[in-house]
């Protein structure tokens, strides 16, 4: 008789165990699921000249010219994003400062390289191309014919193709000059 006893207090235990579990469960399904469904509805939405200083200093950190050169960020555009993330991210950035020299002369100890954009590798003149397409978006973002100037330099953060044609690419491209920065990260 407690043998029985034993085998059923057992089993009570074990379907509340179970039955908790699957409540723990559902609880975590439906989280994942009301954030999937919010990150791909309301909360997935273009936002226009919201960006600060702050949201902007990877662009002057990649290129390796430094956060501390930013003056202002007068324009952005960060779009929603796709379920295979397609977007288009643009900010325009107001520096202190930056030379020619500093550009074309500083090479030796960075990562990458700035080019100027009268005069491009082929993969970087298709990936400017590219970017380029995005204006109808964008109509503040200088125009790919006003880019492709001696007054414009590039430096190429990431450029991915899908066989030789580019799909994705973040440029940053500067205009000396002026004292402007401008970010694109196109992908589709």
């Amino acid at each position: 008789m407690t043998d029985m006893n034993f085998k059923e207090k057992v089993f009570k235990i074990s379907r509340q165990l179970l039955t908790i579990w699957g409540g723990i469960s559902l609880l975590g399904v439906i989280a994942i699921g009301g954030y999937l469904l919010y990150s791909m509805t309301l909360g997935n939405t273009t936002v226009e000249g919201k960006a600060t200083k702050s949201d902007v200093i990877f662009v002057l950190n990649w290129c390796e010219l430094g956060d501390q050169r930013i003056d202002k960020v007068l324009r952005s555009y960060k779009s929603a994003r796709s379920l295979t993330g397609d977007h288009l991210d643009v900010y325009a950035i107001k520096i202190t400062n930056v030379t020619v020299d500093e550009l074309v002369n500083s090479t030796a100890n960075r990562t990458g390289q700035w080019y100027r954009m009268d005069s491009l590798p082929k993969v970087l003149d298709e990936a400017v191309a590219f970017v380029g397409s995005w204006q109808h978006e964008t109509p503040w973002f200088p125009s790919e014919d006003s880019l492709r100037t001696k007054n414009f330099y590039v430096y190429p953060w990431s450029i991915y193709c899908h066989g030789i044609s580019p799909t994705s690419a973040q440029l940053i491209f500067i205009n000396p000059t002026e004292k402007m920065v401008y970010y694109i990260s196109a992908e589709m």
